[in-house]
């Protein structure tokens, strides 16, 4: 008989108090993850990564498990009490900024090259995985997805920490998932620049006295703490050093003396919307333009096909 395998205490996580009633009621029902996957048509890493919280089901899925499994209604009034967002993990590398992230009053920022995290839109954060995940996973850019749209909620609420994000040019010009994305996305960042706690400026492409290496981070937490986050190729940096803090506060605040002011900055964001709209019903019209002539092949191709003669009646 199969028996609940809960850690003592409480759990740190709704998902995953899902995840183990999932398993709980998987195994009473006498299948292995494997089977289970079988019936459902889903692999059984599927499987494991519900019952260990690590992916959050779709409403039918969750009504699929309830007829097979019999779970009597729990698992679907278990699966609408849990947040989501809160069980999401991220590379262990990585956890360690994130768990600072979740609790700063200030948090200030220097992007090159890609859009800053936190100021990502759904479309364009899709689209910067899909690129980087090896053969395009989709459950995997999804839950990717997922992770960097939950680290913004705070930031995008009324009354939220500080969020001061001193973006390169390039971040801006960088088309990642076509005219459409960035369209999107220059609308989503003049939107969220509209937000009291919200300071974006611009650092042109003229200004370059003062370059950081790479992605830089600047976070403070409740009790005054100061560290500094940046990137390396592989992985992540996080230190609160008095020294190496100072150092990159020191720079930060000299390039953010020569950026845009929030204003002018704004305006160049919104001289590039303009920019990718136009681009986008370029994009457009030359696709119509490329299936118009598709069809027109089509027809010439239909008139110019050999006749064949049909069976004659002999009535």
């Amino acid at each position: 008989m199969a028996q609940r395998k809960i850690k003592r205490g409480p759990t740190a996580s709704s998902a995953i108090m899902f995840g183990e009633e999932l398993r709980y009621a998987r195994e009473s029902a006498g299948y292995t993850q494997e089977d289970l996957g079988k019936l459902m048509h889903l692999d059984r890493t599927v499987i494991s990564r519900m019952e260990t919280g690590r992916r959050k089901p779709s409403v039918l899925e969750v009504e699929e498990l309830e007829g097979i499994l019999n779970a009597g209604g729990l698992l679907r009034r278990l699966y609408g009490r849990v947040d989501w967002n809160a069980s999401i993990e991220h590379p262990d590398w990585f956890q360690e900024y994130v768990d600072h992230e979740a609790v700063v009053v200030g948090l200030r920022a220097y992007q090159d090259s890609v859009m800053y995290g936190l100021l990502q839109c759904r479309q364009y954060a899709r689209a910067l995985f899909t690129s980087g995940v090896a053969g395009g996973n989709l459950e995997e850019v999804e839950e990717l997805t997922r992770a960097r749209l939950s680290r913004q909620s705070r930031f995008l609420e009324p009354g939220g920490p500080l969020l001061l994000v001193i973006l390169d040019e390039s971040a801006i010009r960088t088309v990642v998932g076509g005219p459409s994305v960035m369209r999107s996305q220059m609308e989503h960042l003049l939107r969220v620049a509209q937000l009291p706690n919200i300071v974006v400026q611009v650092a042109p492409f003229s200004c370059r006295r003062i370059i950081f290496n790479a992605a830089m981070v600047l976070l403070e937490l409740p009790d005054g703490q100061r560290s500094v986050y940046s990137e390396s190729l592989d992985r992540g940096h996080l230190t609160d050093a008095a020294e190496a803090v100072a150092r990159h506060q020191l720079r930060y605040d000299q390039l953010r003396a020569e950026c845009l002011s929030e204003g002018d900055s704004l305006q160049l964001v919104a001289d590039a919307l303009e920019g990718f709209k136009d681009d986008e019903q370029r994009a457009r019209r030359s696709r119509l333009a490329e299936e118009q002539l598709q069809r027109r092949q089509r027809r010439q191709l239909h008139r110019g096909s050999p006749r064949f003669p049909g069976p004659r009646s002999c009535a």
